[in-house]
């Protein structure tokens, strides 16, 4: 059987509506009580380059994001892969219920969309949504996003100033000013030293001891943790 002319006109025009660049609107939203999110990472990518992958191991690029909130390996390395991206939004912390908006411009064959923020009060957790199809259709599409462990450091719920730096064990800051001190440490079995959905604080009700300098009523969470809109032009 011959393939007709016009079959022939409607695949090429499907490969090529696959590839297309798209013009998108992003928002995202702080759903928590009392986590703010370190500057955001907004990538559109191919699908053989992403910000993380869900259990492997944490490229070194992700851990100094997931414990320090630094986002500039990540950024490096989107650049040289040629992503599209919106790189810091909100121009530092997205705070507990606020929403920071970017405009995204992909080119061909960017089809994907990830994102990565740290979470602070956390060890080494992060917000994070990992290639995510762009659709071709216009309109507006809602994702609800989870928080990841890096797996790259104990969950030992200690403030530490000034740490963050990878394999540096701490909280590097607990930007709402609601955590405590003295805490002796979370005594934690998981071994899991990939990429996992963060088990969550545990925290305690005693801000100048305790097993933890996190309150139990304030950095508790559940999933999602955040919520992006991606409108579709």
């Amino acid at each position: 059987m011959k393939t007709s002319t016009l079959t022939i006109a409607i695949l090429l025009a499907a490969a090529s509506q696959s590839t297309m660049a798209a013009e998108l609107d992003l928002k995202v939203t702080n759903l928590t009580k009392g986590i703010h999110f370190t500057p955001l990472l907004i990538t559109a990518h191919n699908s053989e380059d992403t910000l993380f992958e869900v259990a492997t191991q944490a490229s070194t690029a992700l851990q100094t994001m997931a414990e320090g909130g630094n986002i500039a390996e990540l950024v490096a390395q989107a650049t040289a892969a040629g992503s599209d991206m919106a790189a810091n939004p909100a121009e530092g912390l997205l705070a507990p219920a606020a929403s920071t908006t970017a405009t995204l411009t992909t080119t061909d064959g960017n089809d994907y969309l990830s994102l990565t923020a740290m979470m602070l009060p956390t060890n080494d957790g992060f917000v994070g949504l990992n290639s995510w199809k762009i659709p071709t259709e216009a309109g507006t599409y809602t994702i609800n996003l989870n928080a990841y462990d890096a797996g790259t450091e104990q969950n030992n719920e200690l403030v530490v100033e000034g740490s963050g730096a990878p394999g540096t064990p701490g909280i590097p800051a607990a930007p709402g000013g609601d955590a405590g001190t003295g805490g002796t440490g979370i005594l934690s079995g998981d071994t899991n030293t990939s990429i996992h959905i963060h088990p969550g604080s545990l925290g305690d009700d005693d801000l100048e001891a305790g097993n933890s300098d996190l309150s139990n009523t304030v950095h508790r969470w559940l999933n999602p943790v955040a919520q992006l809109t991606v409108t579709v032009k």
